[in-house]
């Protein structure tokens, strides 16, 4: 969808920036940075706000022919707006757009390449399912594909409670689990996905996210990845546990940081990265967008990685 930044209180008026978000496209463009060859299934109205999508999508590397094209509908919109210097609110305006009224066609479409051959991950968002009972289905749909297929299914949580309830999204969290392979998500989401309550995990003695994540393991889920913020994050197996701090640099924008880990944990994982490779992957990438301005724009590119390790000042010649 596209994107609007404001420098201040909406209401107030001034310029706005013009981009584009959306948490899947977020990942799509990190993970061709990356190297990786990536296609984005997704709608768009015929109109310039979807052309701007597409083009970005394009631009960055990203095979955009499971994409499609409503001309009864617009593309979806999203404003930022600045309160804080580490808040920012946003504002949603996806109801009716033609991401919201995406078909199951359009996904099967999409699933297999020129030659018919399946991807080697899905990865799908929990904000797919909130914008209506279309992209639902749609998303559905491609769960049944990854299995009739054999693909490993990542899902990254991301709950946006603008979007929907949490009663709602466990629902349909819960109907997925069986499908998931690499569940990523923030402590506070992980009740979403387990009919298990934070008092219960607590009073067992272990720690909650612990807890959900054995539970979660022990349901077939084979990883369960939790996003901690500015404490790093954190990887269970059926092996036990890996923790990797955040790396440490000056924070310029938070939108898109954990969209950034997640592209990061998946490249990884396609390259054949154990969990501990995985995770300093994710953090390194989380920190990118953390240090750079927008959504994406300042995902690295694989030669980059090690710029973190770098002593301030250096100048790169």
């Amino acid at each position: 969808m596209v994107a609007l930044r404001g420098s201040g209180p909406l209401r107030l008026g001034g310029s706005l920036d013009v981009s584009v978000a959306g948490a899947e496209s977020n990942v799509a463009i990190g993970l061709a940075r990356l190297g990786h060859r990536v296609r984005w299934a997704g709608a768009v109205g015929d109109d310039e706000a979807g052309e701007l999508v597409l083009r970005t999508l394009r631009a960055e590397g990203v095979d955009v022919t499971g994409s499609s094209r409503d001309s009864s509908a617009p593309t979806g919109l999203l404003l930022f707006e600045p309160r804080l210097p580490q808040v920012t609110r946003v504002h949603y305006y996806r109801s009716g757009s033609a991401g919201s009224r995406v078909d199951s066609a359009a996904v099967t479409a999409a699933f297999t390449d020129g030659a018919g051959a399946p991807p080697r991950l899905l990865h799908l968002t929990g904000i797919t399912p909130a914008l209506g009972p279309a992209p639902l289905a749609a998303a559905r749909q491609a769960l049944e594909l990854a299995r009739e297929h054999g693909v490993q299914v990542c899902l990254d949580v991301n709950f946006r409670s603008r979007l929907w309830n949490e009663a709602d999204a466990a629902a349909v969290l819960r109907d997925w689990m069986p499908y998931v392979d690499v569940l990523i998500a923030s402590d506070d989401e992980l009740p979403l996905c387990l009919s298990v309550s934070r008092d219960g995990a607590s009073a067992a003695g272990k720690d909650p996210a612990e807890m959900h994540a054995d539970q979660l393991l022990s349901q077939g889920v084979r990883e369960v990845v939790v996003k901690l913020g500015a404490a790093g994050a954190t990887a269970y197996t059926a092996e036990g546990s890996v923790h990797r701090p955040a790396r440490s640099v000056e924070a310029v924008d938070p939108v898109g940081a954990g969209d950034a880990f997640v592209a990061g944990y998946v490249s990884a994982l396609l390259d054949g990265a154990g969990v501990t490779g995985r995770l300093e992957r994710a953090v390194t990438t989380g920190a990118f967008a953390v240090a750079s301005h927008g959504d994406w724009e300042g995902a690295p590119t694989r030669s980059e990685l090690a710029l973190l390790g770098a002593e301030s000042g250096t100048v790169v010649r």
